[in-house]
């Protein structure tokens, strides 16, 4: 009867999410920029596993190969945008 009306898993989600932006936020004050990117990088992707596991509850269904699927097509494109814009504006393919 607790379980369902204290929801442990969304508030653990929440108190991490906000754990992870705390180290994203202090990791921007004085560290080289190497550190910050690494450190970051992993604060998103932690972030992110976050986000997918805890709220969007990607690991309950029974159909978790249609969901790593959509998950594996999202990259793709994220990262064809992203390098796409760094192609085109960054690299001075638009001349």
């Amino acid at each position: 009867m607790i379980k369902q009306l204290f929801p442990i898993k969304h508030v653990a989600g929440y108190i991490s999410s906000l754990v992870l932006s705390a180290v994203a936020l202090v990791v921007l004050l004085d560290m080289p920029a190497a550190s910050k990117m690494a450190v970051l990088l992993v604060t998103a992707i932690l972030q992110a596993a976050v986000q997918l596991m805890l709220f969007m509850h990607v690991g309950e269904s029974d159909d978790k190969k249609s969901v790593y699927i959509n998950i594996a097509f999202a990259l793709f494109v994220g990262l064809v945008t992203i390098f796409g814009t760094l192609f085109i504006f960054v690299w001075g393919w638009y001349a």
